[in-house]
């Protein structure tokens, strides 16, 4: 039969356990989580804010074109600010529309970023200049998750230039929601609506609109 003793000496080496065990496993992770957390917080806050307001050496608003245009594009680029799950529900997306100038030696510039709701009402210009684009630069476009009225058929029309010939830009728009506990991302890449070319003429520029399929 134990003794008082026997139990209270069990009592103190289960409380001493409990107290290691807090010390040694519990406080460290509490700390590890909050270190992550501060990480985190610090690398969101440093990192660049593109809006169209806010640009660098490599993205440059322009007041009047660096050269005569010899290439370009309209491009028309899907958006989804919502789709739908469940029993229909609309589920709203962050959507952000990424121009990416992959010529590693010219400039492009960016002449027209528009974005339009699904029933191909224009809501907004996001571009109050021409932006210009270096060799390899990018820029995007957001379209904040609480903003809803592009629903699920918006779209970009998005227009370039060159003043040489240039590869094509990578033009994308990517959709994500992380506010659940399982989160959501896709991306929907540009479709040519037209071409603008030289035909040869300096002082005058044709366009061509993509044939369908192409």
């Amino acid at each position: 039969m134990p003794t008082p003793f026997s139990e209270e000496r069990a009592e103190q080496i289960s409380r001493h356990l409990k107290l290691l065990t807090f010390l040694f496993v519990i406080v460290p992770i509490v700390l590890l989580v909050v270190f992550i957390e501060f990480r985190f917080r610090s690398i969101e806050e440093n990192l660049p804010n593109h809006t169209p307001s806010v640009r660098d050496e490599a993205r440059r608003e322009l007041d009047t074109m660096p050269w005569h245009p010899v290439t370009g594009q309209r491009l028309y680029v899907p958006a989804y600010s919502h789709v739908y799950h469940q029993k229909g529900e609309p589920y709203l997306l962050t959507v952000t529309l990424n121009v990416r100038n992959t010529d590693v030696d010219n400039e492009i510039v960016v002449t027209s970023v528009r974005y339009f709701d699904t029933s191909g009402k224009e809501l907004r210009s996001l571009l109050q200049k021409p932006l210009q684009l270096a060799p390899l630069a990018a820029t995007e476009f957001v379209i904040e998750r609480d903003d809803k009225f592009g629903g699920s058929g918006a779209s970009f029309i998005v227009e370039w230039k060159a003043g040489t010939e240039v590869n094509q830009p990578i033009v994308e728009t990517v959709m994500v929601d992380t506010s659940n506990t399982q989160g959501i991302s896709f991306t929907a890449s540009a479709v040519p609506i037209r071409e603008t070319v030289s035909d040869g003429d300096s002082s005058i520029i044709s366009e061509n609109v993509a044939p369908a399929g192409d």
